[in-house]
């Protein structure tokens, strides 16, 4: 079993970042609601989704994140984009298919606060836990 890798988002991201990131970024900022893993309750996460090649996708791009890990155990959740709200079913992306989408996740939202530092300070796509969406 390997280590967890992941870049916990510092205090002010966490706290009051994520919480404006909805209201600020609607047009790049959707919520991702996913049944936690041990409690069974309903987590939501402000994630940005990636549209490549017609294909939309989820990417953890801290790392392995607690969202991520509740995916994997129940690849079921809702995703509110602008308002309008789906249910949707993930299949996480082999690793070796990851680097065209983490280049294009840094392309499309590289600009974003700490995205381009945190990919750079983890280079390797099998740190990056990268989901399709199935509607």
């Amino acid at each position: 079993m390997t280590a967890r890798v992941y870049l916990k988002p510092p205090w002010m991201q966490r706290n009051v970042g994520n919480r404006l990131a909805a209201l600020f970024g609607r047009s790049m900022v959707s919520r991702l609601s996913v049944r936690g893993r041990l409690s069974g309750r309903e987590r939501t996460v402000p994630v940005a989704v990636l549209e490549h090649e017609g294909v939309r996708y989820l990417v953890s791009y801290r790392g392995l994140s607690d969202w991520a890990l509740n995916l994997r155990a129940t690849p079921e959740a809702r995703l509110t984009t602008r308002g309008r709200t789906e249910k949707i079913t993930v299949q996480e992306v082999p690793e070796a298919d990851r680097p065209p989408l983490l280049a294009a996740y840094r392309e499309a939202y590289g600009s974003m606060p700490t995205v381009t530092g945190v990919l750079d300070a983890l280079p390797d796509p099998a740190d990056h836990p990268v989901f399709r969406i199935r509607a």
